[in-house]
């Protein structure tokens, strides 16, 4: 009886406190070694039950299961929304881990978490369908789907979905740049499916090169494994594949090890372009130590099957290699169904879709775009220069004092993050010390040229967000964040004041925080750049990165597998085997 009652009161104390419990058995797990933990605090400000359930609810189509998505339907917490979901993949997966999926530290299902597992407990209603969006109609605003499963499952299905808001975060595909043959011969590492492939191509090339009929320049060329690209991914992938070849295939395939060679090709001056030059410069030695040929300023201009030719960007020669295995990873670029919706919308000329700094998609009314298929158009400063500035002169003077500027200050820095971006730039501490420079010391009185000259400097600042995982999160929180507001804001608007406009905007706009990027090199090695200009590079980062990777998976279980595959590759070593 005793030992019941203990249960059932530890029962309640679980039900009560579930946090602390996660967090125990994570530490007793890890034995202290490594503590890895996250929980979502709610969010402030959420509408009652009863305001939310006044009315009929609106209608809220999801389309992918990406970064921005997921993070969309994991915060969102308001149920006066039926929402659908429509994406070819039923799982969300952690794609900065992918590239250690191709060589087996980390098994592919443990860093996918289905979808119907992240929604089951949420307040509000929703709907999956595993299908693939390819048309958009904004007019009647219905999205037209149609079923990837195969065929011999009585053909392929095909429906509509209407809708009151879309929410568009169908991601990008690979940019080839039309370069011949990449489609057809090139490996890509975008979803999973990448990943598995490039894995299974990679021990084919060793098991061939193994055989004793195959010749040795046939040996040479499939132990020849190319990396095009010299962003994160591409130098990520060619770090986990020397990882791969010397810590585990070197035992494994004694006879091919002598005919290995990884060659990275990248068409600018340096690898890691978006990092800090100490991590390039140490990325770049370290390649070189370890017998990665980094090629720098060669474009690839054709991919057959068995060669891949490259034009040197100094000296114009075209060169032919023969190769194994090519990674193709140069940037992305707009899927199809994204550009049909943006010629249908008027921004055919455009790279990609734009919209504004709520997200919202130019142009098109109740439709919303995140991550990689969108990008912020960040309104110009002097596009607006004349209805900022009478917003500040009430009195209709036509010239004012620094004072004048004090209520519109914080909305100018908040509507425009380019002005702040200037300030730090040119080390001025404040608004008003940007006025003075171009007042001048004759001026006590600031008229509308004055102040023109003083802001025509500052859009030159503006700057496009990166396509990361990072931003397209944020972007999800943030945009869950405002429906979850939605009814609160309409009736009392928290945003910054419309200068073209009477009143506020109805929300903040969304503003993206840069916590830091990673750059893993291999051998236990990390290159870390975090904000403030701190760089960290060894490995300590290493550890860190692990702390972090580990902190962001989207659920417990896949932080266990993912745990526990790190541990078994420091115990046993890489998996080699091809399923």
């Amino acid at each position: 009886m005793r030992g019941s009652a203990f249960f059932q009161r530890a029962f309640r104390t679980f039900q009560a406190h579930p946090t602390f419990f996660k967090l125990l058995v994570v530490s007793t797990v890890s034995g202290g070694g490594l503590l890895t933990f996250s929980d979502a605090s709610p969010f402030q400000g959420l509408i009652t039950e009863s305001s939310q359930n006044e009315g009929k609810k609106k209608k809220v189509v999801v389309l992918g299961t990406g970064w921005a998505g997921t993070s969309f339907l994991k915060n969102l917490k308001s149920s006066s929304y039926d929402v659908q979901v429509v994406s070819p993949n039923n799982f969300f997966a952690f794609t900065p881990l992918l590239p250690s999926v191709t060589n087996g530290t980390v098994e592919a299902r443990s860093i996918v978490e289905p979808i119907r597992n992240i929604v089951k407990k949420k307040p509000y209603n929703v709907e999956f369908k595993e299908a693939e969006c390819y048309k958009i109609d904004p007019v009647n605003k219905k999205v037209y789907c149609r079923s990837n499963q195969s065929s011999t499952l009585d053909g392929i299905e095909e429906f509509t979905v209407d809708y009151d808001v879309l929410i568009l975060t169908m991601g990008a595909r690979v940019n080839t740049f039309n370069t011949p043959g990449v489609e057809e011969h090139a490996h890509f590492l975008k979803e999973v499916g990448d990943a598995q492939r490039l894995r299974k191509s990679i021990i084919d090339c060793y098991e061939r090169a193994s055989l004793p009929s195959v010749s040795e320049e046939e040996k040479k060329r499939v132990m020849h494994f190319v990396v095009v690209g010299g962003g994160p991914t591409g130098v990520e992938y060619a770090a986990e594949l020397h990882d791969l070849a010397f810590d585990d295939m070197a035992k494994l395939y004694p006879s091919a090890k002598d005919y290995l060679k990884i060659t990275l090709l990248e068409a600018g001056d340096h690898i890691l372009n978006m990092f800090d030059k100490r991590i390039t410069t140490f990325a770049t030695e370290k390649f070189q130590r370890d017998g990665i040929d980094v090629k720098t300023g060669s474009m690839v201009i054709k991919v057959s099957d068995k060669d891949i030719s490259t034009k040197e960007r100094k000296t114009g020669e075209i060169v032919s290699v023969p190769y194994g295995v090519v990674l193709w990873s140069t940037g992305i670029d707009t899927r199809p169904v994204v550009r049909d919706f943006m010629n249908h919308i008027g921004q055919a000329k455009r790279r990609v879709l734009a919209t504004d700094e709520w997200l919202r998609v130019e142009g098109c009314e109740d439709v919303y775009a995140l991550g990689d298929c969108a990008t912020i158009n960040q309104r110009k400063v002097m596009e607006d220069i004349a209805a900022i500035f009478r917003k500040a002169d009430k009195t209709n003077t036509g010239t004012l004092d620094l004072k004048d500027f004090k209520e519109v200050v914080g909305h100018i820095c908040e509507r425009y993050p380019q002005v702040e971006l200037y300030l730090q730039k040119n080390k001025l501490q404040s608004f008003d010390a940007l006025l003075k420079n171009a007042q001048g010391d004759d001026k006590k009185q600031i008229d509308i040229e004055t102040f023109k000259k003083a802001l025509s400097e500052v859009d030159s600042q503006m700057k496009s967000l990166p396509p990361t995982a990072q931003v397209a999160a944020q972007q999800g929180e943030y945009l869950a964040k405002c429906f979850n507001r939605k009814e609160f804001c309409e009736k009392n608007p928290e945003g910054p004041l419309r200068f073209r406009a009477s009143g506020r905007h109805q929300f903040h706009p969304f503003r993206y925080r840069h916590f830091g990027q990673f750059a893993p090199l291999g051998g236990e090695q990390t290159a870390a750049q975090l904000p403030g200009d701190w760089v960290s590079i060894g490995h300590s980062a290493q550890w860190l990165w692990y702390s972090v990777y580990a902190s962001k998976l989207v659920s417990w279980r896949t932080r266990m597998l993912v745990i526990s595959d790190w541990s078994r590759k420091f115990i046993f070593g890489r998996d080699s085997s091809k399923i």
